[in-house]
Parts: structure tokens; sequence; C-alpha cells
């Protein structure tokens, strides 16, 4: 005769399977690239569409643009080195997280504010009179 699993031993087994699916995408996979459809070269913006003191984000090519001082412009990826979240808003010289509170500084990408560790890392660009692409 075969012994049946017990329900407790089916309980434990699928508490255990639904912990491992929801920690899965929790841990930093160190893999800092995110995909992008972005091509060197391409056109992001205008430099009258980037704020002083400020940026936006371009989702799909995977970069932030800003400008913390007129005429001086710099590129990051959009992805927080925290938990791989998209960032999602610059503001008062900061890239925002709203995932868990990380804000990195817009001059050179490092952190302002944990719980991130890491700087965002560089994105080139380049401005050719008034159109910014990426490098």
């Amino acid at each position: 005769m075969t012994d049946s699993p017990t329900r407790r031993t089916i309980l434990l087994a699928a508490g255990g399977a639904g912990a491992a699916a929801l920690t899965a995408g929790c841990g930093e996979s160190g893999d800092d690239k995110a995909s992008s459809n972005a091509s060197p070269g391409q056109e992001l913006a205008r430099t009258t569409d980037i704020p002083v003191g400020g940026g936006k984000i371009f989702k799909d090519e995977g970069i932030v643009v800003t400008q913390p001082k007129q005429g001086e412009f710099k590129g990051f990826s959009n992805i927080c080195t925290h938990a791989q979240c998209p960032v999602a808003g610059v503001s008062d010289g900061t890239i925002n997280c709203t995932c868990h509170g990380s804000k990195f500084n817009i001059t050179d990408g490092s952190v302002a504010h944990d719980p991130a560790t890491r700087p965002l890392p560089e994105k080139k660009i380049t401005v050719q009179g008034d159109s910014i692409r990426l490098a």
C-alpha cells in the first residue's frame, strides 16, 4: 500500500513554493543593464525639454537625462540600483525611486537617500545644437 501525503505536507509544500515565488523578485540581481529600445545617435529630446535643476525620464530608452546647471546635461540609467525598479520622477535635484524611497543626485547619479548604496550608472549622451542624443 502506498502512503498518501498528509494534508500538512501538502500545505507546507504549497506555502514554501509560494514564499519562494514572492521572494524571487526582491533581491539584487547585480545586473544594472536594463533592456531598452535605445540606439546610438537616437534623438531623445531638445535641450529645452529638460528643465534646469531637473530632468526627464525616457522609459523606453532606459535613460534619465538631467540638467543640473544651465547647458550641462547628464545621462543615467533609469533603473534603481537597490531593487532594479524603474525610477519614477525627477524633483528637487534628485532622481527618485518610489519602490523603496531611494534618491540619486542629478549631477552625478550618486546616492542622496538610501536604501540604495550604489550610484545610478552613467549613460553617454551628446548634445548637438539643441538636440540631445544617445552616444
